[in-house]
């Protein structure tokens, strides 16, 4: 697996679904490898054998692919790498960097709550520590359960070099000789990660600033192993919409398929994304992957936390739901269509470009062009008030029904010049005609141009609505149903 070049990878554990602060952690890798021409690798750390979700690796592929920025190598498993790991712990005994630990876990209870009473710092009173071999070879004779721990050294300091945040150093005596390998065989994370990120090549670690009191850890196990650290990069994390606190699912924070269901482009999320926590340097607000890709550099991301905005996602959706190409946003929007029930590919292509500047979300699109598909089942309240209250507005919208129904050609242009040449000859500005028209057609006040949903409603679809308004309109004087 070991190569040369720049070497990177998104190491999620599959323990839930792909959420929008690993998608930005992801993002931020694969930009890194391409700018570097390196290598973007997927490893999928399931060594919590018990937290496991069944489909939460499918998910997390699946993702990374939408977003277009699928690995160059992997999913590698954790889980298939077992056996190395068990090699690398005793290989930290032999060198004196780890030890075995027989302690029963009601022992360290036992002592933790000591501890606590003491008010001494919690963590383990290092017993096994310091058994000697033939203690130990004895205690294994017995088969009894052990874990292997970290020997970490009592005085001193670690010191690392993290590319945003310059040298981090921890006193070794605030440190504890964490868990390496657990009795039952499976490493934790701090062994793997360390392990596999050697044998991966791993030359750039971009992770979430949660995981820094980990390094130390890790730089003392690197160390042991005569091994090279690669460069640290902890990033910041996404706030909360109210600043306070880091995204959650309690603030209502997306997985990655929650965003996709609800109708954003993967585009507009990617770049969204990108932009929590980096800056290309100018004012550039809309960037595709291969401009980000060219701009992007390590030194211009961030070390404070970027609050999450759902208005600024949704406006930049917005401005890639304009900017599409029709063709690629019926095949995205299909779905959402069919969910509801309208299959009319025909329609759903007329819909497309009336729409499109006035959605947000593929969502939305399917939402406010229903009427395309169905009759509306009742109409604006407040536009009914307005626009059906004069007394002539029934007899106007059968009598341009009428002058609608001797047009030959049915598209946009011959609508316009029959409905205003109606408005003429009646003595009526157009609007008294557009605004009601609107109305009997849609059910709502708002909408694309007017004479172009006519062209793309139909002309018996028109022609029915019209003169349907009007005996609503009249049956409501009337006090009928």
């Amino acid at each position: 697996m070991k190569e040369k070049g720049t070497r990177v990878r998104f190491a999620p554990s599959p323990t839930g679904y792909l959420h929008l602060g690993g998608a930005r952690t992801a993002l931020y890798n694969w930009l890194f490898a391409r700018k570097t021409k390196g290598v973007f690798i997927l490893r999928i750390e399931d060594t919590d054998r018990a937290r496991l979700v069944p489909d939460s690796v499918e998910d997390i592929t699946e993702s990374l692919a939408w977003l277009g920025i699928p690995p160059d190598e992997g999913p590698y498993y954790q889980s298939a790498r077992r056996e190395i790991y068990i090699q690398r712990a005793w290989e930290l005994v032999e060198r004196g960097a780890a030890y075995p630990c027989f302690c029963s876990p009601d022992r360290l209870e036992r002592v933790r709550q000591e501890r606590k009473r003491a008010g001494l710092k919690l963590g383990y009173d290092r017993a096994c520590r310091n058994l000697s071999p033939e203690e130990v070879s004895a205690r294994m004779r017995e088969r009894a359960p052990y874990v292997i721990r970290l020997k970490v050294p009592l005085s001193g300091e670690t010191s690392f070099h993290d590319l945003l945040r310059g040298k981090i150093t921890y006193a070794n005596k605030e440190l504890e000789d964490i868990v390496l390998l657990k009795s039952d065989g499976w490493p934790t994370y701090h062994l793997a990660n360390v392990v596999d990120d050697h044998d991966m090549g791993i030359t750039h670690i971009m992770r979430a600033d949660e995981w820094l009191p980990s390094v130390p850890y890790h730089i003392i196990m690197y160390e042991a192993f005569g091994w090279e650290p690669p460069v640290f990069v902890h990033l910041p994390v996404i706030l909360s919409p109210d600043g306070k606190g880091k995204m959650s699912k309690r603030a209502g924070a997306f997985a990655i398929r929650d965003v996709r269901a609800e109708g954003y482009l993967p585009e507009a999320v990617v770049n969204y994304l990108a932009l929590l926590g980096w800056s290309p340097g100018d004012d550039r607000e809309i960037m595709s992957l291969e401009e980000m890709a060219e701009a992007f550099s390590l030194e211009r991301l961030s070390v404070r936390g970027a609050i999450f905005s759902y208005d600024k996602l949704l406006w930049m959706n917005g401005e890639y739901m304009r900017r599409a190409d029709n063709e690629r946003l019926f095949q995205l929007a299909l779905p959402f269509f069919k969910e509801r029930g309208y299959t009319d590919t025909g329609i759903i292509r007329k819909v497309i470009p009336l729409f499109k500047d006035r959605a947000k979300t593929l969502k939305e699109l399917v939402e406010i062009s229903g009427y395309f598909f169905a009759d509306p089942d009742s109409y604006d309240e407040e536009g009914a008030k307005k626009h059906f209250e004069a007394p002539e507005a029934p007899i106007l919208l059968r009598e341009l029904a009428e002058r609608l129904s001797l047009l030959e050609e049915w598209e946009a242009q011959a609508i316009e010049s029959a409905l205003r040449g109606f408005a003429g000859e009646r003595g009526v500005p157009a609007a008294r005609i557009i605004h009601p028209a609107r109305l009997a057609l849609s059910g709502m006040t708002f909408g694309p141009g007017l004479f172009e949903m006519m062209a793309a409603l139909g002309k018996e679809t028109c022609l029915a609505r019209l003169r349907r308004a009007a005996d609503w309109i009249e049956n409501r004087r009337e006090g009928r149903p």
